[in-house]
Parts: structure tokens; sequence; C-alpha cells
């Protein structure tokens, strides 16, 4: 029996007030005459004579066991249940050698639930004795051994239980009589354990000792839903109990929602699906996941974040996605050092001309990229800049604030961020017929009789007759063209550079009407004193001759 933590007077005060259980209301037959309840443990008393076993079988029909008194609170709970009365009660003792040892603490002696721990013993003087011998206890408290088969006056019994509810507050008017599940019955309980029955006959209710199924706590309630009167335990509200017209209602704090039942109080979180993280937002929940991990379309549970497909990729060369993180690993020929993969110098990478990034393989090596790069397929050594979409983040110099893009894209200020954007060559009319368009990159296609020559032209298809053969489309399949007229790559002009186009253009336009100008002069300018020539149709000799009037002169002459 474990020592109690409730201080000894207040106990013994509390018990002082419940020595007549089993008096207060109409006792089970088969019941005890007493009992009490403290925390976890309840005793019960049975003047019933009988031997050692007898008494062992009632108390197990029970639930429960002879006694064990293993403290002075054990002892002190046997003298309040004898009361006046007196007589010998068997305790859970029996011996287990062939005789007493009376310079042992339990005198060879061992608890009917199988050990021999114990911090009290209170023996009466009594000489070495052999053979079947139990013990009982008396009015003074002292222990005797008795024979196992001799009847005693009675039995004191030990109920053991894994929690308890406490009594319920006391309210005017409205006395409470409780039953336990041993059969003790009365209204002085200090705690009650589970499956106690408590009937307050003033109000018709009737409430059990019993485990919350949100909470997991004992505590007193009933089937139906809902507060019972408010003065009566607060309704067996958590929070706060309020009743209108007669009709009782409970309501919860901040951050707390009403359990199932409607009277106790537990947060949003309780129950919730969340396979990693609950946070309470006011009077609902929100699920989170744990780093790595993202929240799956449910909103409940987690789904492992691919590290790996991030670009730019978080590792240098090899990236392998594990659950919950990510693991970056080094080809074959470089080792990891520093968090880095360096080539080994016995390695066919080590020297190898790669411009980013170098792979071992079985007859070699093989060049590699970093993410947003490919390899030239002109120079397998050089990398280029690489788009798959139809637009992506260009590559910049922060020091010279230049930037590039892949071949067939044009740079684009959006928003303030320089943006690679995908040039559409079939508006730029590259073929002559059909044309898809891709990034960075376009092919064309020919119409049925028609094979693609140059990658952007088609030809008719002739037969041997040299006629024109319709039987279908015998054009290549698809392929990467190289167009006959390469596109420019388009660029952004420097404002002054467009200033001095503008001039330019203007400069040779007046430069063209002041020519146009000057030959329209020559030709019919007014009549002068001395001309070199007019081109008239009559004219067959250049002379210098004076003429009165350019080419009326040289009519009159022919």
């Amino acid at each position: 029996m474990r020592r109690l933590p409730l201080p000894l007077p207040l106990l013994l005060a509390g018990l002082g007030l419940g020595l007549g259980l089993g008096l207060g209301g109409d006792p089970d037959p088969g019941g005890p005459s007493g009992a009490q309840c403290l925390e976890h443990d309840c005793f019960g008393v049975f003047w019933s004579a009988l031997p050692f076993a007898e008494a062992g079988a009632e108390c197990q029909r029970g639930g429960g066991h002879l006694m064990t008194v293993r403290s002075t609170v054990a002892e002190d709970a046997i003298a309040l249940l004898l009361q006046n009365r007196s007589g010998n009660l068997w305790l859970g003792l029996r011996l287990g050698l062939p005789c007493t040892e009376p310079t042992q603490r339990l005198r060879g002696f061992q608890w009917v639930t199988g050990d021999r721990s114990t911090d009290y013993s209170n023996w009466a003087p009594s000489g070495r004795q052999c053979g079947e011998f139990c013990v009982t206890v008396s009015r003074e408290l002292r222990w005797e051994e008795r024979p196992c088969e001799a009847p005693a006056d009675g039995f004191l019994c030990e109920y053991n239980y894994w929690g308890s509810c406490p009594r319920l507050p006391p309210a005017d008017g409205l006395p409470v009589v409780y039953t336990t599940p041993f059969g003790a019955s009365g209204g002085d309980f200090l705690a009650l354990p589970p499956g106690s029955a408590a009937v307050i006959a003033a109000l018709g209710l009737e409430l059990h000792c019993e485990e919350d199924g949100e909470s997991g706590r004992l505590r007193w309630g009933r089937p139906e839903l809902g507060p019972w009167a408010c003065r009566l335990d607060n309704g067996g509200c958590d929070g706060a109990c309020e009743e209108d017209s007669g009709q009782a209602r409970c309501s919860c704090p901040e951050g707390k929602v009403l359990s199932s039942n409607e009277r106790g109080c537990r947060s949003p979180c309780a129950g919730a699906p969340c396979q990693h993280h609950c946070v309470v937002a006011g009077s609902t929940f929100v699920c989170m996941c744990e780093a790595g991990y993202l929240l799956a379309a449910d909103g409940s549970s987690c789904e492992d974040d691919d590290d790996c497909a991030v670009v730019p990729s978080v590792c240098e060369q090899v990236c392998v996605n594990t659950e919950g993180g990510f693991e970056c690993h080094c080809h074959r020929g470089y080792a990891m050092v520093d968090g880095h993969c360096q080539a080994l110098p016995m390695s066919r990478c080590y020297k190898a001309p790669c411009e980013q990034q170098c792979e071992e393989v079985p007859d070699g090596y093989r060049c590699g990229c970093f993410p947003g790069y490919a390899i030239d397929p002109r120079v397998p050594t050089h990398c280029v800049l690489h788009c798959n979409r139809s637009q992506c983040p260009a590559k910049c110099d922060p020091y010279t604030l230049s930037c590039e893009c892949p071949e067939g894209f044009v740079l684009d200020n959006a928003d303030n961020r320089q943006v690679c954007m995908d040039i559409d060559e079939c508006d730029m009319n590259f073929c002559q017929h059909n044309c898809t368009n891709y990034p960075g990159g376009f092919e064309c296609h020919c119409p049925a009789g028609y094979r693609l020559v140059d990658q952007t032209d088609c030809a008719e298809i002739l037969g041997e007759d040299g006629e024109g053969a319709y039987s279908g489309d015998f054009g290549p399949g698809p392929q990467l063209p190289v167009p006959s007229r390469t596109p420019p790559k388009a660029q952004h002009l420097h404002p002054g550079a467009l200033v001095g186009i503008t001039v330019g253009v203007l400069s040779a336009a007046l430069a063209l009407l002041a020519l146009a100008y000057h030959l329209a002069r020559r030709c019919c300018r007014a009549p002068a004193t001395m001309d070199y020539k007019c081109n008239c149709p009559h004219e067959k000799e250049m002379g210098l001759q004076p003429v009165t009037s350019g080419c009326a002169a040289a009519s009159q002459k022919g």
C-alpha cells in the first residue's frame, strides 16, 4: 500500500466524515458494512465469520483482494473502518515458509499480491510457529498469527483503480447518494472509483463516474447531451454554465470549442486529422507540415517535398531526394570535400577540358552543364545558355549589369525582372509553308506532295516520269531545322545608337533631295548668256555659243 500524498490530519478528518457508508443508503446485501476511497484505492470492512480462503474469495467477487497494510495511512483507515466494533479481521498476509521467522519484518509471511514489500508492521508478541498460518488485525491494530482454516470475525478488502472522480461539491438542498462497483453505498465518500453512480433525487438526476471520450480523464457525466442544473458542479461544464428560462447551456473560453457531449471544452486540434502539426486558429485549426514536406491537397496529410526538383539545384552534381530531405553526391571520379565535389587526381575528369561539369564514364569522360545551361552541339566541352520554356530568368553579371539570353530568346524587362522571352520565328516567315514554334527554335513543315529542303523551303516530290506525285506527305519527320536565313539575335539598342540611326537616315534623305533638285535645275533653268549643254532631242554637237533660250535655240539651229 503506497503512502498517499494527502496530509495525514486532513485525511483522518475526511475519513471521519465517511464511516457510515452503507448506513446512509440501502447497502448491497453482499456488500461491505463500511467503506472509504482515497484517490486510487478503496477499502471495505465485512463482518462475516469466514476462514481465510473464503474471505479472500468474497473480496475477489467484488473485484478486489484481502487488504495489504504497507503504511500508517492504511492503518489509520482500518482504525476508522472498525469504529467501535471489536473483533479480529483477516488481512492479506499468509505464511510462505514452513515456520515463522520472528527476526524478519513480515516474519516470513507474504502478501496475497505475491510480494513482501512494506514500510510498516505492527506484530503482537509471539514465538516461532510452524504450519498454515494467516494474519488478523484487532481493534488495537495489532497483527496476530492465526490458523488459516479457523474463522475470523470478519475481513478487510482492498480495491485498486487507475483513477477516481472527486465527490460532487455540496449544493444546498441537493443530497447525493453514491454507489460503488464493489457494493458500498452512502453519501460521504471522498472519492469514487470508475463505474460509481451518484443519484440526486431532488433533480431526478443520475450521474456516472466514467472516462471522457475526448479528454481521457475520469469525470461525472451522463448519456444525455448538454449540462444539468448549473448549481450542481457547474452543470458539468468545463467552461461557463448559464441558464435561460430553466435551460442550462455551456460555453467555452477563446481558443476552445464544445466537445461532443456539449459540456466539455476541447482544443480545435483535438481529434484533428493533421498528419504532422495542428495550429489553433481562433475556433478552428490549420494543419502544417514539418520541414521538407508540403501540405497535400486534402489539407491534412503531408507529402515529401522533392528538394532535387528546385532550380537551381541544391547540389553541385548529383541530388538524391530522401523522405523529408535530400543528399548530395558526386560523379564517379570526384570526392565530396567540405560540401563540394572535387575531381580526384587520378580521375579522367581531373584534366578534362569540360567548361562546367565532368562525369566519368566507362570509356572516358562526359561533360555536363549547370542548371540553365546545355552542351553546345558544336563544341561538346562548351556550355551555352538553355531554356526549355517560353520564358526563363536571364543570366546576368552582377558586376557589369549585363544580361544574356539563349539563342532564340530576347531580353525583356518585366516588372523590373530580367527575363528571356522566346522569339516566335513563325511570325518572321522563315518557313515557306507551315511552321511550328518551340522555345529557342522552330520547325518547318510541308504539305502533302512536297518535301523539306534546306530546312525551310519545300520542293515538289516528282515521280519517275517527272510528274508530281501526290500520294501523300513524303517530307522528313520532325527534326531540328537550321534556317537558311539565321534570324538575328534581337537585342535592346542603346538610346544613343537610336539617335545616331535617326540622324543618319534624315541626312541621307536630305542629300537625295538636294541631288534631285540640282539635276532638275541644270536641265530646265532660266535663259543665260552662256550655256555648255542642253539635253534636247536634236542636239548633235557640243558648242560654246550663246543661246536665247535653252531648247528653243537648238531647234532653230537645226
